[in-house]
């Protein structure tokens, strides 16, 4: 189907019809699988013969995500995991091995600084932290063993925009991989393979989601770099997606075009809004002339995304303050759901993060996070309002 658009990719690719002749995609919640023979069992469990072995690693149900979700990304394979982060550690465990070297980002979700600073040290894998934005700190921080780069964009939550093509060409003039968590643009919005990455890393939990119903992840990249590596660490430790989950993230991808170009003309709204409201000291949002990258993500991306960060004047009392005064939004770390939701990150998502380096990520006690929602824009406007309008 790679001649479809991705609107009808969205819709219709990846899924094999059953003899049933369903026109919604089955679930089948099964743990295991029947052969027609001892021989064909013995084939399958070696690989000889493709097809169904057991649900930790094959479910025809969370291979149809799969398969959709890499066309939608242009990538050959997919591996579909329990959760976004369980999608990162399968990545790192399969290709890196102790002694390698990662440059990453620390602009990145504070559970994924955890990983790397406390876990996969464990394991002899060292990661040095550089700018998002500064190819210099990159090139500086690139050593003789040093396997990959890893980096989110827009980060979270201050919408850094990292420059892929040029990460891309210093990547493979050091013979290192290019690991792109796309999680907050979607293939909608950003297609990291196109601009030379490796791998595209997903939070199914999130916009691919977008109801808040269910957890997951996803790796999509070449066949060569995801299906022994990835699937096969997948299919040994069992950070597994559930038959269940990956159907709610199928009929996710069926409206993810119609729901990302909402997501994004709320959040431009109100980022425009905050701009102009006496009680903001910044807003951060890369569909903003004001946006330090705003260039490069117009370039980069279709459109600005869904996720507005703003810092109050004051500090976490203030934040707080404005935050304890809505309604209506969601008061949860969550994101990419038809819900607004609305957060703290340096108390919520990077609290884990130790405060000297979660201060030099930027992630300052005035700083809040709203992941814009499908409502309507001036009700969300005058929910933070309320708040907002106190502290002036």
């Amino acid at each position: 189907m790679n001649e479809f658009d991705i609107d009808t990719l969205a819709v219709r690719a990846g899924y094999q019809q059953t003899a049933e002749q369903e026109n919604s995609e089955a679930i089948f919640p099964t743990s295991s699988f029947r052969y027609k023979s001892a021989a064909q069992a013995a084939a399958r469990f070696s690989g000889e013969e493709k097809g169904n072995v057991y649900s930790r690693f094959t479910n025809p149900t969370v291979r149809a995500f799969e398969n959709r979700l890499a066309l939608m990304e242009g990538g050959e394979s997919c591996v579909a995991t329990a959760s976004g982060m369980s999608a990162i550690l399968s990545t790192f465990m399969g290709l890196c091995q102790a002694g390698d070297h990662v440059v990453s980002s620390q602009s990145i979700f504070g559970t994924t600084k955890v990983l790397f600073t406390k876990y996969l040290a464990k394991f002899g894998v060292e990661v040095t932290f550089v700018s998002q934005t500064d190819i210099r700190e990159w090139q500086s921080a690139i050593q003789q063993n040093t396997k990959a780069f890893f980096l989110e964009t827009p980060s979270n939550p201050l919408t850094e925009v990292a420059d892929l093509s040029a990460l891309s060409s210093l990547a493979k003039a050091n013979d290192c991989l290019l690991i792109v968590d796309n999680c907050f643009c979607t293939p909608i919005l950003q297609r990291p393979l196109e601009q030379g990455a490796d791998i595209v890393i997903h939070s199914a939990t999130k916009f691919i989601d977008g109801q808040g119903r269910g957890i997951g992840g996803a790796v999509v990249g070449s066949e060569a770099l995801i299906e022994e590596p990835v699937r096969g660490f997948m299919r040994t430790a069992g950070p597994t997606m559930s038959a269940f989950n990956a159907w709610i993230f199928l009929k996710g991808l069926e409206t993810l075009p119609v729901r990302m170009r909402a997501h994004c003309e709320n959040a431009e709204a109100l980022a425009v809004w905050l701009t102009d409201h006496p009680a903001v000291e910044t807003v951060f949002y890369p569909g903003l002339e004001s946006h330090p990258q705003f260039e490069l993500a117009s370039k980069q991306q279709s459109a600005g995304g869904g996720l507005v960060s703003f810092k109050v004047k004051g500090t976490r009392e203030q934040a707080w303050s404005v935050i304890d005064a809505t309604q209506m939004l969601s008061i949860t770390a969550n994101l990419g759901d038809v819900k607004t939701s609305i957060t703290h990150p340096a108390t919520t998502t990077h609290s884990r993060v130790d405060p000297e380096a979660r201060i030099q990520a930027g992630i300052t006690d005035n700083l809040i996070r709203v992941s814009v929602g499908l409502e309507s824009i001036e009700d969300i406007k005058q929910d933070l309002k309320r708040g907002l309008d106190k502290l002036v």
